[in-house]
């Protein structure tokens, strides 16, 4: 039997933190330590290497924005650790100062969707498996943005809204489910998407979709 994910919780408001909590232990993740600030947060998934860190993005000690500086130290300390920063803003800059040069293990979600237990804990199997999981609110809102040499001027409507659900963390599946069509014609769409931003089939397939969302967050 396999050992249970563990996780490092970030969380300053004790009702807010226990309801996290609470929702990652019915899913079956232990959570090995809540910290409710971010110098701790940062030291406890040192001492305790979990397989998930989950933090809210404002924290002591200087209730702006630590727990995304948490976030990113914990990758800079121990790179690939899987880090979901929950938000009560709708900001792009937040989203992508924490994705980097890297969206894999990346989660940004805004906070009043962690109120279904599901969104969380899907989210967490996304980041763990090297994927994202990024809130579809602030996808629209990184579309929205007006860019200079878009690279992805050439997606047709179709590829660009099979992007943008790579973007939140969806499997081929998922996203054939939520178009309500076909894998294998998701499997086209992706193969079309990696043809016209030059990605060429080095590595893995999930290598390219990182790259891909790369492209679509980034200016």
């Amino acid at each position: 039997m396999s050992e249970p994910m563990r996780a490092v919780l970030g969380e300053d408001q004790p009702i807010a933190r226990e309801g996290i909590a609470s929702i990652l232990r019915k899913a079956g993740i232990n959570v090995v330590a809540a910290m409710d600030n971010a110098v701790d947060l940062v030291r406890s998934a040192e001492d305790h290497k979990p397989d998930v860190v989950i933090t809210d993005i404002r924290m002591p000690p200087k209730l702006a924005a630590d727990g995304l500086w948490a976030a990113q130290e914990i990758r800079a300390r121990r790179p690939g650790t899987p880090v979901i920063v929950l938000s009560q803003f709708l900001d792009a800059s937040y989203a992508l100062d924490l994705v980097g040069d890297d969206p894999s293990g990346i989660g940004y979600l805004l906070k009043e969707k962690v109120a279904s237990p599901r969104i969380l804990t899907e989210a967490v199997e996304r980041v763990v498996a090297g994927g994202s999981a990024l809130d579809p609110d602030v996808i629209s809102l990184l579309v929205g943005r007006k860019r200079k040499d878009d690279p992805l001027g050439a997606l047709t409507p179709k590829e660009r809204e099979v992007l943008a659900l790579m973007a939140e963390g969806h499997s081929n599946a998922g996203i054939a489910r939520r178009l309500v069509v076909t894998v294998p014609a998701v499997e086209r769409h992706v193969t079309g998407i990696f043809m016209k931003l030059d990605l060429k089939q080095t590595g893995s397939g999930q290598h390219r979709r990182v790259l891909a969302v790369l492209r679509y967050l980034q200016r």
